[in-house]
């Protein structure tokens, strides 16, 4: 459990990363955002994991904004919160395409993240959007 924390926070990271840089995915999935001791020290299980994220996430990026944008209440997503939505961009895939994993685990995960890296109201925001995500993916069903 704890190496899919920290596989979920490397891929929040990467996300942030991609985000902050414009959009320039050159060496996200090999992690040379990363301090070169980390990069080394890295598991190979959390590498892998977060790897499966962090390409699912950009791959699906056009699902992945627009499940987010049609949840917004009252918010425009231009003015979230680069922290926020990158917390959101990779619950958002998991909840969308990784139908394995347990949606009450994703969105918990993703309100861990949010509770360590965003801001004080960061969490509750981010398990409203990604609840409404999930009701409306179950819905589907």
């Amino acid at each position: 459990m704890a190496s899919r924390r920290k596989a979920r926070i490397l891929a929040f990271q990467a996300v942030y990363a991609w985000d902050s840089s414009g959009g320039g995915a050159q060496g996200l999935l090999d992690f040379d955002w990363l301090e070169p001791e980390k990069r080394e020290s890295l598991d190979e299980e959390v590498a892998t994991f977060a790897r499966l994220i962090i390409a699912g996430t950009l791959e699906n990026m056009g699902a992945v904004d627009e499940a987010i944008r049609s949840h917004l209440q009252n918010w425009s997503f231009e003015r979230l919160k680069r922290v926020d939505l990158a917390v959101l961009r990779i619950g958002t895939y998991s909840l969308l395409f990784q139908r394995d994993i347990p949606a009450q685990i994703t969105i918990d995960e993703a309100i861990e993240i949010a509770k360590e890296y965003g801001s004080d109201d960061s969490y509750r925001f981010i398990n409203g959007v990604l609840d409404g995500i999930w009701k409306t993916e179950s819905a589907k069903a």
